[in-house]
């Protein structure tokens, strides 16, 4: 039908060429943004999943961070345990020197000057060997129950209980101190070798295998925390690629609906300029 006042098919093409534009202005922001999920209109689940997949892959980068800090603490004190090792077994071949009768009364003296001073060095090691400015061994953060976040999620933690061993008064601060009376008093002289040596012999092996045990435990824990840090790269790795499969947009597909819905634009626009001159049609019935 003739008419001035409706034309069907320029409304229809106007209507045509509205939804075009809205496909053109869609396809290029995507591609300025490069995601194909710009606001929660473009998808509502998709922005959702992904969201909750990005809170996840940003908080195991924090646990990857916290293994690896972790893991340093448990080597610094292991290393110094691996020194207080070395310590013990100096004091143990003094005590086996002393426990002889080849060895004068001059030189157990002399020996336990050496021994009194590894037993001070003990006490300084032990009691004031400290990770990021906090105390590390005796009574310090190995002296406790720790506890590892491991995870992006609260139930992802590791605990590692050191406690009986390491505490203030545990069993090898216990160990130690029956040892060397230097550790628990670093500046008065002890008699280990020049009374009791044999005895001694027995007391260090009791502490070198207290502090062998606490190393064996650390260095568990810090192979864990390894373990640890790979899988956390592994899932974080997938969980990224899973974000990037729902977020991204395919430049390839996109390219081609925008070259389609310009070719759209040409073609709607021409046809709206068409459908705008029927109206002349309707004036000249009338001449």
């Amino acid at each position: 039908m003739l008419s001035l006042h409706t034309n069907a098919a320029s409304l229809s093409a106007q209507n045509s060429l509205g939804r075009t534009q809205n496909s053109l202005s869609t396809s290029m922001t995507r591609l300025s943004t490069g995601f194909r999920i710009n606001s929660a209109m473009d998808d509502a689940a998709g922005l959702q999943i992904a969201t909750r997949l990005k809170a996840q892959t940003s908080g195991m980068a924090v646990a990857m961070r916290n293994t690896q800090n972790s893991t340093s603490m448990l080597q610094t004190a292991e290393g110094s345990l691996d020194e207080v090792n070395n310590m013990l077994v100096r004091m143990k071949d003094l005590a086996t020197q002393a426990a002889d009768a080849s060895s004068s009364t001059d030189d157990k003296t002399a020996m336990q000057g050496e021994y009194d001073a590894l037993g001070k060095e003990l006490n300084n090691i032990l009691t004031k060997t400290t990770f990021g400015g906090q105390s590390l061994l005796v009574g310090g953060t190995t002296g406790a129950k720790m506890t590892f976040q491991i995870g992006a999620s609260a139930g992802e933690k590791m605990d590692v209980d050191l406690s009986a061993a390491m505490k203030t008064g545990g069993t090898l601060e216990v160990a130690v101190k029956g040892a060397s009376g230097a550790y628990t008093t670093p500046g008065t002289a002890g008699t280990e070798l020049t009374a009791t040596a044999n005895a001694t012999i027995t007391l260090l092996d009791t502490a070198i295998g207290e502090v062998s045990g606490v190393r064996s435990s650390l260095g568990a824990a810090a192979n864990r925390l390894d373990h640890v840090y790979n899988n956390l790269a592994n899932i974080s790795t997938n969980t990224k690629n899973a974000t990037g499969r729902i977020m991204d947009v395919d430049f390839a597909t996109e390219s081609s609906n925008m070259t389609s819905s310009q070719m759209l634009m040409q073609a709607g626009t021409a046809m709206l300029k068409q459908t705008n001159q029927m109206s002349s049609m309707v004036m000249s019935l009338l001449q």
